[in-house]
Formats: C-alpha cells, structure tokens, sequence
C-alpha cells in the first residue's frame, strides 16, 4: 500500500506539473458577435478549396464577422458564397481577432493578374 501511495503522489506532480507548462502557453480567447476573425485554415491543408496547398499555403485566410456565439467555445462565421460547403461554426482555436478596420478588406474575386504578372 505504501509504494501505491508514493506511486500516487509521484502521478499527481507530475500531472501538476504538465498542468503548469500547459497553462502558461495557453491564452484565454473570446470573441463578441459583431467581431472580425481571421481563420485558420493549417489544420486543412488537404483541401483545395482555401487555395494552395503544402508549404507555401496560408495559415489564415480573410477576416470574417462572428454572426453568432454557439456555448463557450464556438462561433458562427459568416462566409462568403465560394465556402458555403464548408460548415460555418468553428471552434475558438481556429480564429485569431482580426485587429484592424474592415472597411479596408480589399475584395480579392476581382483582382485581374496580367501575363506580366502585375496588377491594378
């Protein structure tokens, strides 16, 4: 019974310790509805329909409006037409705040490349 204990408490430290390097790293995220997110898109990178894939893709993709706050964790994004097969609700993890005005977003469906490669 005496080891059962000393392994017991050894267990404990050990879980207080990860515990501890855990929560240094972690950063406590919330968003309101109204808010702009960029999303991440990293974990995806199989599917082609946030465009490029492998090493040079984007980790995050356009800012988007929170419509909704689903429980502690989720939010609804509104997404354009291009993603509607994408489900719209995403996990906090996904998202970092958007810290800028969105006025400024430039559309990017109407951007004409040359065969010089340049544009407007």
């Amino acid at each position: 019974m005496e080891k059962m204990k000393v392994i017991q408490e050894r267990l404990r430290t050990a879980l207080i310790r990860q515990k501890y390097y855990t929560d240094v790293r972690r950063r406590p995220l919330e968003f309101e509805v109204d808010d702009w997110v960029h999303l991440n898109v990293s974990p995806v990178k199989g599917f082609l329909m946030f465009g490029k894939k492998g090493k040079l893709s984007t980790e995050y993709i356009v800012p988007y409006r929170v419509s909704k706050r689903v429980g502690n964790v989720a939010y609804v994004l509104e997404l354009p037409q291009v993603l509607e097969v994408v489900h719209s609700a995403f996990h906090v993890s996904m998202s970092i705040k958007f810290l800028g005005d969105p006025s400024f977003i430039a559309p990017t469906e109407n951007v004409g490349i040359k065969d010089s490669l340049s544009s407007e």
